[in-house]
């Protein structure tokens, strides 16, 4: 899967919101594997501070619910929502609750639970790039 992600030359832009170290340098390590540019915050106090360079561009975030800082994961889902409209969002959270909350929230599902495989984590933002490319105004 990586070989073919690579080939593409996907330039999309994620920003990868996680709060453990490991865990977020696994996803983000995979990502730049499969061709990704990512940018990587620890709280959503760093999170912010990217998405508020408007000459930054996002394409998609990969948020924890549980994420630090002054807005948690659903916080900082309404944040980008009201400011940055384009930008999609994939939140990932262990809790049941906290995955059906962020249906709410998210386009629609499957929602990504912790643990998560990083294969997975990439297959779900190729299929919400593509989709919002084909859904694009030409």
């Amino acid at each position: 899967m990586i070989e073919q992600a690579t080939k593409q030359k996907t330039l999309a832009t994620v920003l990868v919101v996680e709060g453990a170290v490991l865990v977020r340098m696994a996803i983000a390590g995979y990502l730049r594997e499969c061709g990704y540019r990512v940018i990587e915050a620890s709280t959503s106090d760093e999170a912010l501070l990217v998405l508020d360079r408007s000459h930054i561009r996002v394409d998609v975030i990969f948020s924890a619910v549980d994420v630090s800082g002054a807005l948690d994961g659903f916080a900082l889902t309404r944040w980008v929502r009201s400011n940055r409209h384009q930008t999609k969002i994939v939140m990932a959270g262990s809790p049941k609750s906290a995955s059906a909350a962020a249906g709410k929230l998210c386009e629609e599902g499957p929602h990504l639970k912790k643990p998560y495989e990083p294969q997975a984590v990439e297959d779900y933002i190729r299929r919400l790039l593509a989709l919002a490319q084909s859904t694009e105004p030409q």
